[in-house]
């Protein structure tokens, strides 16, 4: 027994420190309690079993099933979520991204290994509310490219060798992942292109092991990571103003010394405007010969590449798309063969709906795209052959025929999470269950055979009674492993009865009262009354609530409601502004619904005139709806009667209730906050509170505006660090949607899933402005 004290304390000084910080941590506030751990079972020979779950988010809920050697407190995680795969090391090797970190498996299936150099679970990181945020590998597998944050939207690149776990800072101070990851890799894994504000750079791994080049020696040009794509040669194509061009993979190891005064490629066609990297998008044909461009989201184009066809008017003869306004989030599947589908996203409260349309290049220019029958699901992947197509989503897996459109086989109805193709007739899927390797024969009626590759989730589990190896059951079926070998089914286990002590050791779940963590498993020597954390704890910061200013603030105008209380729940209340324009609209409601937050859109009568459909959007989304008066104009130097104002009010009440059947929230706020005390006055003569601000982004001020009133132009990364810098419980937080007349670079809403994620992680609720109303009162 002594030397079971012995190495308790060893145990004990490893992990006081972190669980001290933990303490404290916890004594300041509270994030929302979202990890859950049970199940705890201790073997004959000191290994515990246990499951951590968590409701996220902002990511889909998910386990996983740990082993824990309590002698030395070694954990292994033994089943991995498929939130998102990527097949790397030319298809020998599945990586596996999850809330618990990123791991890898062997394409033939295999338990979960960590990687050297990058967070996880069982490595010490943290468990964390919010999304799972981007990385980049490179396809051999050997390199992975990661934001390490340094704000709430800024950090630093980082390019890391998986095999040894040295890390490279490839560049400071650029954006933190939103939809797009700020990197993305050639095909030979030897080249990265990555953004950094507003420009673009070139970096090459054997650079890793030498002296860091100068950034301006490897700048590419203006632009954003999306001004870039890679083609199946190794070349990339590079889309700045109208002028596409053709960048020679060799080219950039030989141009640092002639950067400042050669353009860099050559041209390879030219489209008849700007392109706009924040909302425009393209995808080269896998011949090279021809692009794909969509402006605007909406209106997509086909143009043929090539230095002799570059001046041409293609508007007339290039067949053209126009999706509805509704649509977002365009995908692009390609065929070897020349066949185009065009996949649109739309927007739907209970999930997403799709949008296919159809082109045949082989056809000739004069066909037109064409109005596919939908798939249920609007995840999709195209075999490398062209010849079939995967669609997956909350509606299970099906398999289509790519050419004539048909469904060849229904592989799953389980949500699913992430598909891959493997080979032109196989592929793996994930989801809530297992992750599985699909290999299909035949065309028509196809059959397929499936191999379990791992686990995603254990609904039981426990200890065999003879040998002591690991059981799960996964959706009705019994598997087994030791701790080392991949997973095999198990008909009549022998499951051992749960224990919470062994010879040796007592663990138990000690309830949290606040933190990430609902509770802890905990382990203690059954000669020690000390009790410690089994699993990492880690430091993690919540907001500092201030001290005690009054509950709300009317800002001494009377009812104008500037914000909520400073001293009740950690909340604060997004406001989106929809003047003129939709654009932003739907994206910003997708990012809500996978947060399963509500907000408060504010709209005034012309938009609701102009764009009854998107209204009604908001309305069926469960959002709070409320006026911003009927024309968008300054009201702050009107000094007529108030009728004026009460009519603006009034139609704007009755021109939304004939849109959409519900009624406006009796709150409102004058068009641009320009607000007096004789407009506040007249508003709650009928009936209608206003709302202030005390979080101003600075999104309303465009170029022009910067450039003829001095105002600074924020980016919209640095409008994201203002707001979480700024903010305090009971904080209004205005978001403008739609383009700004004068221009910007860059626009608020475009970094919504960052700044969504950011207020999440630090412990802030997000909640319509009647919410914080009341909480005030």
């Amino acid at each position: 027994m002594n030397g079971c004290v012995i190495k308790m304390k060893v145990i004990h000084n490893k992990v006081k420190k972190l669980f001290f910080i933990f303490l404290v941590c916890l004594s300041s506030g509270g994030l929302g309690a979202k990890v859950v751990f049970s199940g705890l079972n201790v073997s004959t020979d000191t290994r515990l079993l246990f499951q951590a779950d968590s409701a996220n988010q902002g990511a889909p809920g998910q386990g996983a099933l740990f082993v824990c050697r309590l002698t030395d407190l070694n954990l292994k995680q033994i089943t991995a979520f498929p939130e998102k795969i990527d097949l790397i090391e030319q298809g020998k090797t599945l990586q596996i991204r999850n809330l618990f970190g990123t791991m890898r498996i062997p394409v033939s299936g295999g338990l979960p290994q960590s990687i050297m150099g990058c967070s996880s679970f069982v490595k010490g990181g943290m468990l964390r509310e919010g999304r799972v945020e981007d990385i980049a590998t490179s396809r051999d597998g050997k390199w992975i490219l990661m934001v390490e944050a340094v704000t709430t939207a800024y950090g630093n690149l980082v390019l890391l060798d998986a095999a040894s776990g040295t890390k490279t800072i490839v560049a400071y101070n650029i954006d933190r992942p939103d939809s797009d990851f700020p990197a993305c890799w050639s095909p030979d894994s030897q080249v990265f292109v990555y953004t950094r504000g507003g420009r673009l750079y070139y970096y090459t791994v054997a650079e890793a092991s030498a002296v860091l080049s100068d950034e301006r020696y490897r700048l590419i040009g203006d632009g954003a990571i999306n001004s870039v794509s890679w083609g199946t040669g190794g070349d990339f194509f590079y889309l700045r103003g109208s002028i596409l061009y053709r960048v020679r993979n060799t080219e950039l190891f030989t141009r640092s010394a002639y950067t400042d005064f050669l353009e860099i490629g050559m041209v390879a066609g030219m489209v008849p405007f700007e392109f706009d990297p924040n909302f425009d998008r393209f995808w080269i044909a896998p011949d090279s010969r021809s692009m794909l461009l969509s402006k605007g989201g909406r209106n997509v184009f086909l143009y043929p590449l090539g230095s002799e066809d570059y001046k041409a008017d293609y508007g007339a003869s290039m067949p053209y798309l126009m999706v509805p306004r509704s649509c977002f989030n365009l995908k692009v599947l390609w065929s070897p063969s020349g066949v185009i589908t065009v996949i649109a996203s739309v927007f739907q409260k209970n999930g997403g709906d799709v949008m296919t349309y159809r082109l045949n290049t082989g056809m000739g220019r004069e066909n037109g795209f064409v109005l596919l029958p939908a798939p249920e699901n609007s995840q999709a992947a195209l075999s490398p052959d062209g010849t079939k197509v995967l669609f997956w989503g909350k509606k299970g897996v099906v398999l289509y025929d790519y050419i004539d459109w048909s469904i060849l086989q229904t592989i799953s109805n389980r949500p699913a999470f992430s598909c891959i193709w493997t080979g032109s007739d196989a592929f793996i899927i994930g989801d809530g269950v297992r992750i599985e390797g699909v290999r299909i024969s035949g065309q028509r009626d196809a059959s397929s055979s499936r191999t379990l590759l791992c686990l995603a989730v254990a609904e039981e589990f426990g200890f065999e009674e003879q040998t002591g190896r690991i059981l799960a059951r996964s959706d009705g079926t019994w598997f087994v492993t030791n701790g080392a070998v991949p997973w095999s089914e198990i008909s009549n286990p022998a499951l051992r009865a749960a224990s919470l002590v062994s010879g040796r050791y007592h663990v138990y779940l000690e309830t949290l009262e606040s933190g990430p963590y609902e509770n802890l498993p905990m382990i203690r020597s059954i000669a020690s009354p000390v009790g410690m954390p089994l699993v990492p704890t880690g430091e993690f910061r919540v907001a500092a609530k201030p001290g005690e200013p009054p509950r709300g603030s009317s800002d001494g105008l009377g009812t104008l409601i500037t914000n909520g209380c400073r001293t009740g729940p950690q909340e604060v209340a997004l406001c989106f502004d929809l003047y003129d324009d939709v654009t932003g609209l739907f994206e910003v409601l997708d990012a809500l619904n996978r947060f399963n937050l509500k907000v408060t859109f504010f709209l005034n009568g012309e938009f609701i005139r102009r764009y009854p459909a998107a209204a009604m959007v908001i309305a069926d989304a469960g959002h709070e709806t409320a006026s911003m008066f009927f024309l968008p104009i300054n009201l702050s130097d009107y000094h007529s009667g108030g009728d004026f104002i009460a009519r603006g009010l009034t139609r704007t009440r009755d021109e939304f209730y004939r849109t959409s059947g519900s009624e406006l929230s009796p709150l409102w706020h004058p068009p641009y906050y320009a607000v007096s005390s004789q407009i506040i006055s007249i508003a709650s003569g009928v009936g209608y509170k206003t709302v202030g601000r005390d979080v101003d982004p600075l999104d309303w001020v465009s170029r022009d505006d910067a450039k003829r009133s001095g105002i600074f132009q924020y980016s919209a990364s640095e409008m994201v660090d203002r707001i979480m810098t700024s903010k305090q419980p009971g904080s209004i937080i205005p978001i403008r949607l739609g383009l700004l007349p004068g221009g910007r670079n860059d626009y608020l809403f475009s970094r919504i899933n960052v700044l969504l994620d950011a207020l999440v992680t630090s412990g802030y609720s997000v909640v319509p402005v009647s919410t914080i109303i009341e909480h005030a009162r």
